[in-house]
């Protein structure tokens, strides 16, 4: 049965007509799509100077992973949807251009293709693109979607960090924002985990992420509250335990430490965390006995 063009509750037509465009030089679709949602985002960038980032000689092209690592060293957020024309179309609906891959051909010649969808009109069934070198393409929303399938259903939005996209799916959010983290972006992956503890104040990981950057840059007291604050909500996380004791120790609390540390025992037992959390503890048991000034209450 075929997809409908757009989910129900999303208005029957969009066009977002302000989305920049740059046509592409040849086999060069991916810079140029690329600056299309960069530039969109508010980043000064121009096809040009992404192509050393994300074209591939050999190829004749670009890969996605390329994609989204140049979108973090332009200081976003690469969010890869979730493979859905629903999350696909509720995303352009709320106002985010979405680089999408298509797969135009078949057999021996596949016509991979980069473009950005802008809109998509319900009543007509056709989508909006900036494609290749038409500002604004016009296509059939079932050919579309067969072209999007082909290719896997990869799509990507270039979000400014601390934004959310429009019905944000957590864990290929955090995904994203880990990345920044990954390749040195500390500033921007905190206003992206901050992001998500508004968006998902129930949830334990962007908490327990927050508070891996506060013990990266030194902050011990900001670290240990963050580590509190997941445990509270995720009593068997075995990381944020095993963190919170850590920092602990370095602090000179041993005996909040040597409780957080058996708790982290009981929560990693049999898991993949087991061996670090061992390690943990036998630094905490060689803690002189003691507490620190200003420890905080177990």
């Amino acid at each position: 049965m075929p997809e409908p063009l757009a989910a129900a509750g999303l208005p029957p037509h969009v066009d977002l007509d302000g989305t920049p465009f740059h046509p592409q030089r040849r086999y060069q679709c991916g810079p140029a799509a690329l600056a299309t949602v960069l530039e969109s985002s508010g980043a000064a960038v121009t096809p040009d100077q992404l192509v050393p980032e994300v074209f591939l000689p050999g190829r004749q092209g670009s890969l996605q992973a390329e994609l989204a690592a140049s979108t973090r060293n332009h200081g976003r957020v690469p969010y890869v949807l979730p493979p859905s024309s629903d999350a696909l179309f509720a995303t352009v609906a709320g106002g985010e251009p979405v680089l999408v891959l298509q797969k135009l051909g078949a057999g021996p010649f596949p016509g991979w293709h980069y473009a950005v969808l802008v809109g998509y009109d319900t009543a007509e069934s056709v989508v909006l693109l900036r494609s290749g070198t038409t500002r604004r393409k016009t296509m059939p929303a079932q050919q579309f979607l067969a072209t999007w399938d082909r290719a896997g259903r990869w799509a990507m939005v270039a979000l400014r960090p601390g934004e959310l996209p429009p019905a944000p799916d957590f864990a290929s959010y955090m995904n994203a924002a880990a990345g920044l983290e990954a390749v040195g972006r500390a500033a921007e992956a905190q206003l992206a985990y901050e992001a998500a503890v508004r968006e998902w104040p129930d949830r334990a990981l962007p908490r327990l992420a927050l508070a891996n950057l506060a013990v990266a840059r030194g902050d011990l007291e900001g670290a240990e509250r963050g580590f509190s604050a997941a445990v509270q909500l995720d009593p068997a996380d075995a990381a944020a335990r095993n963190n919170r004791a850590e920092v602990l120790r370095r602090m000179g609390c041993v005996t909040a430490a040597r409780r957080e540390v058996e708790r982290a025992e009981v929560a990693a037992a049999g898991g993949p965390l087991e061996a670090s959390v061992a390690s943990t503890a036998r630094q905490v048991a060689d803690m002189p006995l003691g507490d620190a000034p200003g420890c905080p209450p177990d």
